[in-house]
């Protein structure tokens, strides 16, 4: 895996000086710019196009939330993980409606955010199924038009069921007898089908279709 090229973006010295020595512990990260707001964070990333974005949720000036739906209306592939010391179910839930790809509390261990931030980059970061039914709440709003599951293979349905349920790529091919690589493949066809764009909605579908539940499996087969 090539290396990921991250700007961390947080108004208080001493967390960004924490926040680059945790991403110093594996060599997949390099730290290639530190901002103190949002609009710096912008503008950095206009000009360097960093692969990943660590986001604080407050600061000075323009807030992380902001600052991250514009990053992620200009420029969707940038991965953006919102970082705060605040576990308030309403701050995760307002990031991933501006795009974020993920949340990371700063009082978790290194090793925790390593694992995480290695699983954001390779697409593979598991939803708890506590976690998606929350967002399935507070996404509850009837959509104008859903996508046609009807156009999914059976073994796409399987695998959606395993994602959804919060399994990385590595547990849903080892359930399913195939390999990580070949469940990353399916996934992207099931997403290009389903018009959407990330795990997040991918599992409020699942539930939506009663596919999967807050505590596990089920639904239709």
């Amino acid at each position: 895996m090539n290396r990921c090229r991250v700007l961390v973006v947080d108004d208080h010295k001493h967390a960004q000086e924490a926040i680059c020595d945790i991403l110093s512990l594996d060599p997949l990260f390099e730290v290639v710019g530190v901002v103190s707001d949002g609009a710096e964070a912008i503008a950095f990333t206009e000009q360097w196009m960093p692969d990943l974005i660590l986001m604080d949720i407050r600061m000075s000036g323009m807030g992380g939330l902001e600052a991250t739906g514009r990053i992620k209306i200009a420029y969707p592939y940038v991965k953006i993980v919102i970082i705060t010391v605040s576990d308030d179910i309403a701050y995760l839930l307002e990031a991933l409606k501006q795009g974020a790809q993920g949340y990371l509390l700063k009082n978790l261990a290194p090793s925790t955010w390593i694992e995480y931030l290695k699983a954001i980059v390779s697409e593979e970061a598991p939803l708890s199924r506590e976690l998606a039914f929350q967002i399935l709440k507070e996404f509850s709003a009837p959509a104008a038009e859903q996508p046609d599951s009807d156009s999914l293979t059976a073994r796409e349905r399987e695998i959606l069921r395993q994602v959804a349920s919060g399994l990385t790529n590595r547990e849903a091919g080892e359930n399913l007898g195939i390999s990580e690589h070949t469940v990353k493949n399916h996934l992207k066809n099931i997403l290009q089908k389903l018009q959407l764009q990330n795990r997040v909605q991918l599992t409020r579908y699942a539930m939506e279709k009663g596919w999967v539940g807050r505590d596990g499996f089920g639904g239709e087969r």
